[in-house]
Order: structure tokens, then C-alpha cells, then sequence
């Protein structure tokens, strides 16, 4: 899992969308890109300004799906 901390809050919303739809999210962290579902958003209570520790549990990459050409053109002919 990866977590970190951050007080943006219009960053805070996208994650919290994220984890209501299901859909992965993607951060960029010290050159680095994480992506994956977000588990978790808690606030930090005794904080000022305000931040969020927010949880991704990471999806391992996709490979790239490699198709073959086709030996004929599939053009046709109108007649």
C-alpha cells in the first residue's frame, strides 16, 4: 500500500470521487507515479492548515497487448 499526506483539497475530492466510483487514481510523488484504487481518505485532526492521508493500494502495470497485422488488407470492393 502507499500512502502519503497533502492539504490540496481540490486533490482530496478527486480521490474521494476515485474510491466512490471504483476507479483507479494516479499520483505523482518524488518522480514517481503510483497508480491504483484508493483505499482510504482521513483527515489529520490536530492539524492547521488542514490535510488528508489518503491510502492507494497500487495495480501492477499493464503490459502492452501486441496484435498482429493481418496478411490481407481487409478492403473491399464495392461492386
Amino acid at each position: 500500500m502507499f500512502t502519503f499526506e497533502t492539504a490540496d483539497q481540490k486533490e482530496v475530492r478527486r480521490f474521494r470521487i476515485a474510491q466512490f466510483n471504483g476507479r483507479p487514481a494516479t499520483v505523482r510523488s518524488d518522480g514517481s507515479t503510483v497508480t491504483g484504487h484508493v483505499r482510504a481518505v482521513q483527515e489529520v485532526e490536530e492539524s492547521v492548515p488542514p490535510r488528508w492521508t489518503i491510502t492507494i493500494v497500487p495495480t501492477p502495470p499493464r503490459e502492452a497487448m501486441v496484435t498482429p497485422r493481418p496478411a490481407s488488407p481487409r478492403v473491399r470492393r464495392f461492386r
